[in-house]
């Protein structure tokens, strides 16, 4: 029997029990073969885009991969978005997850952002608020910016350099603003001695001096070191301004105010967003942004199959989650709506966090047991087989950024994902648990397929008698619950089952909120298997001073091996989803700089 603990009831001790066998899985496995069947076939099968006949209805088939998709620049009409998960926050410097950090650029400017533009020529930085990317000094330690004139925000009064600042200054403040990427604030104060914009005593409140203001129009960041990835930081939502007699602390989630072309209409919680244009943004004044629909709405539902239904009969146009429809929505979209279907390989890697804090877990080898005893064929074919699951994991990087390689020390790949049981008993033996042991292992049951692929990992793991229960947890409040060292610990946890993507495509990007430990906090942490480990550390520092992309690339990957090594944390796979486009949306294409999800504010309907 699997058991299964019922979200909500941590101090009650309820289980229900679940029947093993998993039929879930079976059928999860009927359908990536029915999936794998479907996209494989030729224009002879029909729905692909090659033979014509559906190219009006969708475009074709993987048509919005590499290019625009229905290109138009007519306004009007309701961009209509679904998800089965709430954002994390609609305050800037608090959202951690990428679909906000897409979703959130219709009213969330920055000095710079990602291109407009399909593909890897997304991943280009270019001016936002700033008229262009900055001029930094030789020694890379001082980035200058010049602001577009015409900046306004939605009560029409002029954006300045030290609105800039100001929302950035909210990063210091962590007892309030929680859940944010930390770049900005370790490369600014390394030591960390600004206490944050409501601790400080300067009459403005402007009192970090890392960030000078000498006017209006210009804003300069004076770096302790250099940093080659700090523009890319800046383009972050953690960067964006936040006008100071409109914040509201912890609750300007709640209504942010609008620097772009849209304005938070209405927000609540877990049920729905509306946004309305703001009539006081000047077009003149962002070149990025065509701001086509009249009106934008999300609708947050936990039905995850139902979701998928109804964007297949046309209430809503997109998925603003961007993870990928479910088992029985891939199937009807591949074989009934094939022309309206993407098969999008995402910057993704699925992974388990193996808790360092938590005994036997502490042991490298109890760890390296649980790499042995793995069966990632089967977790695969539980996330949807290879082509709407993705491929099997060997690197803690996906094959995107510099730090990859194929580097395999437990010959997983040589084994086509199939587990060494016998080598996992011995890795048992090793630690002192010959018999196995028991842990808990978290799992979003608002992420397809997240809790099915826990489970699976709870039988596999069983065959060398390690007992896993698993905890079904709201995705929208992980960052309070596995990214919080305290609850992790109060819960019991050894393990956490999640997804991470790049902030931004370079190793440090990717790899230093999860493995370095001067990034492990008490709360929004996502160093989730609390790894301490001081040469990563070097790693990071080495790889990140150095310009030689060469170099940084090969410390990456002795980072990588490193972790490996130390079973410190365990990929499983390379995530690739089958995503819904509606035929009624334009300018749709897949944007590498957000992971591979569409890139949200070019969209527009017919209406």
């Amino acid at each position: 029997m699997v058991l299964r603990h019922r979200p909500g009831t941590a101090n009650l001790g309820g289980y229900e029990k679940m029947p093993t066998g998993s039929p879930k899985r079976r059928l999860a496995a009927g359908a990536a073969l029915v999936v794998a069947a479907l996209v494989t076939t030729t224009a002879c099968g029909g729905g692909d885009g090659e033979n014509g006949s559906d190219d009006a209805k969708g475009a074709g088939y993987n048509a919005a991969l590499n290019k625009v998709v229905n290109a138009s620049t007519k306004k009007g009409g309701t961009l209509k978005f679904i998800g089965k998960q709430d954002f994390d926050s609609l305050d800037p410097q608090r959202t951690y997850y990428g679909m906000t950090w897409d979703f959130m650029r219709f009213f969330t400017r920055t000095l710079v952002t990602y291109d407009t533009k399909p593909g890897e020529a997304s991943n280009k930085l270019v001016g936002d608020l700033a008229t262009g990317p900055a001029e930094v000094s030789a020694d890379g330690k001082t980035y200058t910016y010049k602001l577009r004139d015409g900046l306004t925000w939605e009560d029409g009064s002029k954006l300045t350099s030290k609105d800039i600042k100001y929302g950035i200054e909210r990063i210091w403040a962590t007892d309030v603003i929680t859940g944010g990427p930390a770049y900005i604030k370790q490369t600014l104060d390394p030591k960390g001695e600004y206490p944050g914009p409501y601790k400080d005593k300067s009459k403005d409140k402007l009192g970090l001096k890392a960030i000078e203001t000498p006017d209006d129009q210009t804003i300069v960041f004076k770096l302790p070191k250099p940093n080659g990835d700090f523009e890319q930081f800046l383009a972050m939502p953690t960067g964006a301004p936040v006008k100071q007699s409109e914040d509201t602390g912890a609750k300007y989630t709640q209504r942010p105010f609008s620097s772009g072309p849209y304005k938070v209409q209405s927000y609540k919680a877990n049920k729905g967003l509306t946004l309305v244009r703001n009539d006081k943004w000047n077009k003149a004044s962002d070149p990025i942004r065509p701001a086509l629909p009249d009106k934008i709405t999300v609708t947050i539902s936990a039905n995850l199959e139902e979701n998928d239904k109804r964007l297949m009969e046309g209430d809503y146009d997109l998925d603003v989650n961007g993870t990928g429809m479910t088992q029985s929505g891939r199937v009807t979209a591949v074989q009934d709506h094939k022309a309206n279907v993407d098969n999008i390989q995402t910057s993704f890697v699925r992974y388990v966090a193996l808790v360092h804090t938590a005994k036997p877990l502490d042991d490298v080898h109890c760890r390296k047991a649980v790499f042995y005893a793995t069966d990632f064929a089967g977790l695969q074919q539980t996330r949807g087989g290879a082509i709407a699951g993705g491929e099997i994991a060997n690197s803690t990087f996906p094959k995107s950024i510099p730090g990859y390689s194929d580097y395999d020390p437990y010959g997983i790949l040589a084994r086509k994902g199939k587990p060494d049981l016998a080598k996992a008993k011995a890795e048992l033996k090793e630690c002192g648990e010959p018999n196995g042991f028991s842990t808990k292992i978290s799992a979003r049951n608002n992420n397809p397929g997240e809790v099915d692929t826990a489970e699976a990992l709870q039988e596999q793991l069983a065959k060398v008698g390690i007992k896993v229960e698993v905890d079904p947890i709201d995705g929208a409040e992980s960052s309070s619950i596995t990214g919080s060292p305290k609850v992790v610990k109060e819960r019991g946890y050894g393990m956490t089952m999640s997804g991470w993507g790049p902030d931004f495509p370079t190793g440090q990007g990717y790899a230093q909120p999860l493995f370095d430990s001067r990034f492990l906090f008490e709360s929004g942490n996502y160093n989730e298997s609390q790894i301490k480990d001081k040469t990563i550390d070097k790693i990071f520092d080495d790889a990140i001073a150095t310009t030689d992309k060469a170099k940084a690339e090969e410390l990456y990957k002795q980072l990588d091996k490193r972790l490996l090594d130390n079973a410190d944390w365990m990929p499983f796979i390379y995530e690739k989803n089958i995503s819904w486009r509606s035929p009624r949306l334009t300018n749709v294409y897949s944007s590498a700089a957000y992971n591979g999800r569409y890139d949200y504010v070019s969209l527009g309907v017919v209406k």
